[in-house]
């Protein structure tokens, strides 16, 4: 757990220095070597091109990237809803794919996912109590209706539902998306996961409802030890919930830079990263106008089934030399202080 009478900037960095071997340390969800591909008329499009992710107790790890970059395809290969092309999931470091019924259905209530939009993610037809108390019924962890009902309006009072009493009999059109969203959360929470995969939770939301969101996830983070696998496109989001935690950015389905929070989002290495980085917006306007940024040689994503040779960032990237990066992908190696895939920026 993270020590709060400490400073941020003082904090045992929590970025791997290098990539751990599977089962070692106290990962509670980890994937290694994911591969995900979909065959498509116009040709296989690799979404997710051999990942290496760990989750820990307590712990924060962001997984940032524009759209498309197979953010998603990840979260939902690691919350056991896909199968990986190849590679493994592992929890609790036993193989998901070779789990039995009974270590499935553990795996099915510690492996929370919470969706990105919370209109579509409720059921329209179902009362807040039915949502929320299906898993606690379903799995027999309350007796009766009664605790079943007291049961949820503890959940609910813990994502700041209150009063409960309010909530319970409410359907989700009678909820703005902030509420729903807390309902969503309450319903993860009620299986008393081990890590929540929370996919793009907030983008939806106002960004004053945002905040608060995070706060509450954050709290529950601290008071219940869960992991998080928090998936986003905004860096300044990322920043803000996993200052003590990890980042990974992905780019085409690779990961090209992993380290701490602070070293990559105060130190970004590689000029994707930078790139991410120089788009957050700035409000004070001083700091703005002076600003450097990180201008692209080109906007245009490649094509998914027809990957340029070499980095598959060199057609866009600012620092791109000819030889290498054209010619050889580059591996994502250990530097000092982070994992770095790229010819021209060294990982120290």
């Amino acid at each position: 757990m993270i020590d709060r009478t400490v400073p941020a900037d003082q904090q045992p960095a929590p970025g791997p220095p290098s990539a751990p071997d599977p089962g070692t340390g106290d990962a509670v969800l980890s994937l290694r070597g994911v591969h995900q591909v979909f065959p498509t008329p116009r040709g296989d499009v690799s979404a997710v091109s051999g990942i290496d992710l760990d989750v820990r107790p307590g712990r924060v790890l962001c997984l940032v990237g524009e759209s498309g970059c197979g953010k998603t395809t990840s979260a939902r290969v690691a919350a056991g809803l896909a199968a990986p092309t190849r590679g493994s999931v592992s929890f609790r470091s036993g193989d998901v794919a070779a789990m039995d019924g009974k270590e499935r259905a553990r795996f099915r209530r510690s492996v929370q996912y919470i969706h990105q939009d919370p209109y579509a993610s409720l059921n329209p037809v179902r009362t807040v109590y039915s949502t929320v108390s299906a898993g606690l019924r379903r799995h027999k962890l309350v007796r009766d209706r009664r605790e079943a009902r007291r049961a949820t309006a503890e959940l609910l009072e813990r994502v700041d539902l209150t009063p409960a009493g309010d909530y319970l009999d409410k359907y989700p059109h009678q909820m703005s998306g902030g509420q729903r969203q807390r309902v969503a959360i309450a319903r993860a929470l009620a299986m008393e996961p081990e890590v929540i995969i929370a996919d793009e939770s907030t983008s939806m939301l106002d960004v004053s409802i945002r905040v608060s969101l995070l706060n509450t996830l954050g709290g529950l983070r601290d008071e219940l030890g869960v992991g998080f696998l928090f998936i986003t496109h905004d860096l300044a989001v990322a920043k803000y919930f996993a200052w003590d935690g990890e980042i990974a950015v992905m780019y085409l389905g690779r990961i090209v830079e992993h380290g701490s929070t602070p070293r990559v989002v105060n130190d970004p290495r590689h000029p994707y990263t930078r790139a991410l980085v120089s788009a957050v917006c700035e409000p004070d306007p001083d700091l703005a106008r002076t600003r450097d940024r990180v201008r692209l040689r080109g906007a245009d994503i490649p094509d998914l089934t027809d990957l340029p040779p070499g980095c598959d960032f060199h057609p866009r990237c600012p620092l791109y030399e000819q030889g290498d990066c054209d010619t050889v992908r580059p591996p994502l190696v250990p530097g000092h202080d982070r994992l770095l895939a790229c010819h021209v920026v060294g990982g120290g």
